[in-house]
């Protein structure tokens, strides 16, 4: 157990004249959903008497460390008094290796918290992470679930020493840039319990592959509608040219092979005919393997 205390912390700091300046700033960090749900479903899960809890931020960084990738968390025990604040720290090791046992590449980039506002004590714990991610400096990810305004808002915080002396309270924390990130089988979950929300029933159907696969086409025939009316607009002086878009297009045809329709229609035949009998082999292997399952059952 870790026992933080301001005076008795800070004067430990001074002297052993240590420092706790990170040598590699975070200018962008990328959140995936599933971890803002972990940090949803510690809160709920709280003790009684508990107002806030805190966990540890896993993820990757890049080469020079200046781009994060929250990807997962856990959370850590701790008991906050108006003196002091005590944390687990025990827990958080053992926490820490057992997820790299399982994610291997995945480091302690971070801690979150939660509430409207910063704690007292956001500044000790945040240095008490800065050491663990060091020698880059570490993220700070607060979620109001105090509801403010009515939303479920997230911070992104990273800590900046302030001051001459290497005192832990001297932090000053800096807004951090910070955008959600969503995997494939993350969106397809994202968009089920979307639906969810509108459902009269409270719950959503999860659809064959034939309709999602009909429900993507729709979806792909309407951004090209949309693309189309733009450049049609911008070609007609109706719409105001942009770089930015002008640019993502040119990348998009660039990558389009150059094929006639009749080739094309000839390869995506050939291509079904190939998954087809894929599909007819496993079903055949599959019965087979049953059959030979129950004859030797019978034997």
């Amino acid at each position: 157990m870790l026992n933080l205390n301001l005076p008795s912390l800070a004067s430990s700091i001074v002297k052993s004249g240590a420092t706790t300046m990170a040598t590699t700033t975070t200018q962008q960090c990328y959140i995936h959903p599933v971890v803002l749900f972990s940090v949803l479903d510690h809160y709920l899960r709280r003790n009684d008497n508990q107002e806030r809890v805190i966990g540890t931020l896993l993820g990757v960084r890049s080469e020079d460390g200046r781009v994060v990738e929250v990807r997962s968390c856990f959370a850590v025990p701790h008991f906050e008094t108006d003196d002091q604040v005590e944390v687990d720290m025990e827990h958080h090791r053992s926490m820490f290796a057992l997820h790299k046992r399982a994610s291997a590449r995945e480091q302690i980039v971070g801690w979150y918290a939660t509430g409207s506002k910063l704690s007292k004590y956001a500044a000790l714990i945040q240095d008490f992470y800065s050491r663990e991610a060091a020698p880059f400096s570490a993220v700070h990810l607060v979620m109001d679930t105090d509801l403010t305004d009515g939303q479920l808002a997230i911070k992104c915080l990273q800590g900046s020493p302030i001051g001459a002396g290497a005192h832990p309270e001297n932090c000053m924390f800096l807004p951090l840039p910070y955008e959600l990130q969503y995997p494939d089988a993350e969106l397809t979950a994202l968009q089920a319990a979307a639906d969810s929300s509108e459902a009269p029933e409270g719950y959503a159907v999860l659809i064959s592959d034939m309709e999602q696969l009909e429900k993507s086409i729709d979806e792909l025939k309407a951004m090209l509608e949309r693309v189309t009316a733009y450049v049609h607009g911008v070609c007609a002086g109706k719409e105001k040219p942009n770089n930015i878009i002008g640019k993502y297009l040119m990348d998009m045809l660039a990558v389009v092979p150059k094929i006639d329709s009749k080739q094309f229609s000839t390869l995506f035949q050939t291509h079904l005919q190939d998954i087809l009998m894929v599909a007819y082999l496993t079903n055949l292997t599959r019965a087979q393997l049953n059959i030979a399952d129950r004859l030797q059952r019978i034997v």
